[in-house]
């Protein structure tokens, strides 16, 4: 692949990714049109299907296209320069799909109708998705999304890895980008069964995916992580962390 080329394809699956992010704040907050909680379309049980298949979707995309041993042999096929692009590409299109195909059940779990409860709630709300961003320019935000690939591969420089360092948030905790987005998904005044789902799944998705990313870190980075990871909690700011709670989360890594 030419280096313009490459180059102007990361651009473009940034743009759609970035896109793709900013509707997905609207989506879960029902700030757009056809939000979460839109009027039905489908029955429970085919709607229920319908979900659980587009989260699973997803979840299998999203974690199947980020391990390295899927990256080994997918670059065979895909350009090393443009990889995270297309693994970002991807991860948007499922998303949209999700966004697209979405099926609402609007049976209210909880309504919270008192002034400061809901002020409290859309804070969270925001709160969640600002911390989602923030950390990923903590972490270079352009080497995470592809742009600083391509834009190295353009030059004709030779890539190498942007390193890690605890700043901020990562202070608190090992992932904050994951804990941005379960606040983020649970905080609302109006929760209903469709949002409840969303939310349980993707949870319970995220926690998973933590365990994939952190034997993924410790292989990559070694004893630095382990010590990282010996200090700082993993989702729960300022949990404290004991010898028990590292000896266990090194056996659940392997």
């Amino acid at each position: 692949m030419g280096r313009i080329v490459a180059f102007v394809y990361g651009v473009v699956s940034y743009a759609i990714f970035f896109a793709t992010f900013l509707y997905a704040i609207g989506f879960v907050g029902n700030l757009v049109p056809q939000g979460m909680d839109a009027p039905p379309v489908s029955p429970l049980g085919a709607s229920l299907l319908i979900n659980l298949g587009l989260l699973g979707l997803f979840a299998v995309q999203h974690s199947v296209m980020a391990r390295p041993a899927f990256k080994r042999v997918w670059t065979r096929i895909v350009p090393q320069p443009v990889e995270r692009s297309t693994y970002v590409l991807a991860s948007s299109l499922a998303l949209i799909l999700l966004f697209w195909q979405w099926r609402p059940l609007t049976d209210v779990i909880w309504d919270v109708r008192n002034t400061a409860g809901t002020y409290l709630l859309w804070g969270l709300f925001a709160i969640g998705w600002g911390m989602v961003l923030l950390s990923t320019y903590l972490i270079n935000h352009f080497d995470l999304f592809g742009l600083r690939q391509v834009y190295i591969y353009a030059k004709g420089d030779e890539y190498h890895h942007v390193g890690f360092k605890a700043v901020l948030l990562y202070k608190m905790v090992r992932h904050p980008i994951m804990l941005g987005f379960i606040t983020a998904f649970w905080a609302t005044p109006h929760m209903t069964v469709g949002h409840l789902l969303f939310a349980a799944v993707t949870t319970a998705y995220i926690l998973v995916a933590i365990q994939l990313e952190e034997r993924d870190s410790v292989n990559f980075m070694g004893d630095e992580y382990l010590e990282y990871r010996s200090r700082v909690a993993m989702i729960v700011p300022f949990a404290k962390r004991g010898d028990k709670s590292a000896a266990a989360d090194t056996a659940v890594d392997g």
